[in-house]
């Protein structure tokens, strides 16, 4: 019946009904199949000792697909996919494996300097040269955790046990950094503090980012964050009570660009309601492999789909008056000495930088989008 409704040559399901329900395009699911098979023998197609039939490598895949993208229960599948409870939990677990195992060092890799220069040419247009991204957290409910952690993993606003889900995204949504577990008891500095968001920096490995602003040079890109985040030179905040129409211009164009990596959570769980829901897992272990193999399907999904997407951005529109961003090279090597490494910590949280910044930035709005210029 599976076949017969999607994979036949004349399925039952028209392609956008595939797409609603698994969450991606035929092609690139059968790419994920194809790539399982040939990764594990757990998803072929075998035979058992008395020559019965297995579950194919689409029953197994379409089982796994429904679990995330609806985050129904294992037992939930047996009535229309005959796989039983602990088939189908097998199959979720030999499933997120290999798909980080397989795709992660692809879809959850650091930018590349062809992917800096892409996203510094887009965020140029929108008025942050410099910009790297969005950067914020989200919260996963645990609704199995062990008791005696309970007061580790539970925060009064929340009043229930999450883990938390450090994320930065660009305008079409794609998670360039995750970093999940921390326990839900802490606040998004606290993770920032444990995560590996600025190790390539501080490591002297991070490819350098030059921009000028209102002719104040720059080396350093940044993140667009709210206010919890302290004034380091590689966030840029928000003016929280803007008194003039110029600073009301940049908290109105910081606020809306801040929104991708909100955008970026909403669509994240919208396609995969297991991470809508409380968890129900016992392991840590788990719940970070399904965590970070529904955001490397996620940006499998932004890949396959991107050309289709209504944002357009002219570059050459600000072509004038506008200093072009040089191409961006990653630095190769051996780690320098911890003095470097210190002097780069420095520089990094250098608050005198971010307030510079932070001003130029108003002053560079302000002439691009102030007074109703490009203001659309």
């Amino acid at each position: 019946l599976l076949v017969a409704d999607y994979f036949s040559a004349n399925p039952v399901y028209t392609d956008a009904q595939f797409r609603r329900r698994y969450r991606m395009r035929k092609p690139l699911f059968h790419r994920i199949v194809q790539a399982l098979e040939d990764w594990s023998p757990e998803f072929r197609h075998r035979r058992d000792a008395l020559n019965r039939s297995g579950f194919t490598p689409l029953q197994k895949c379409t089982t796994v697909m429904r679990m995330l993208a609806y985050g129904c229960s294992a037992d939930f599948i047996d009535d229309h996919l005959r796989i039983g409870n602990s088939t189908a939990l097998k199959c979720l677990q030999k499933f997120v494996e290999g798909i980080n195992e397989i795709f992660g060092p692809q879809y959850l890799r650091q930018p590349t300097p062809e992917d800096i220069d892409r996203i510094l040419q887009i965020n140029e247009a929108r008025g942050f040269p410099g910009m790297l991204g969005s950067l914020d957290c989200m919260h996963w409910e645990w609704k199995n955790y062990p008791t005696a952690w309970k007061g580790q993993f539970t925060r009064g606003d929340h009043g229930v046990s999450t883990m938390m889900l450090e994320a930065v995204a660009s305008q079409d949504l794609w998670i360039w950094h995750a970093f999940f577990g921390v326990a839900g008891s802490n606040n998004d500095l606290n993770v920032l503090n444990q995560s590996t968001l600025f190790t390539n920096v501080l490591q002297g490995r991070a490819p350098a980012v030059q921009f000028t602003v209102c002719g104040s040079e720059y080396n350093m890109g940044y993140y667009l964050v709210d206010g919890i985040y302290p004034e380091w030179a590689a966030f840029v905040k928000t003016i929280p009570l803007p008194q003039n129409e110029r600073d009301k211009c940049f908290a109105r164009r910081q606020e809306g660009a801040r929104k991708d990596v909100e955008r970026a959570f909403g669509v994240l769980q919208a396609r995969f309601a297991i991470l809508r829901i409380p968890a129900r897992f016992w392991k840590r272990s788990l719940l970070s492999k399904i965590m970070y193999a529904c955001i490397i399907i996620h940006n499998m999904i932004v890949e396959d789909e991107r050309d289709t997407y209504r944002v357009r951005y002219d570059f050459n529109l600000y072509d004038q008056g506008c200093n072009p961003i040089p191409p961006v090279q990653p630095e190769h090597g051996p780690i320098d000495g911890f003095t470097d490494l210190l002097d780069r910590n420095a520089a990094l949280r250098d608050r005198r930088r971010h307030i510079r910044l932070k001003k130029d930035l108003v002053e560079h709005i302000w002439r691009r989008f102030g007074d109703g210029q490009g203001n659309n």
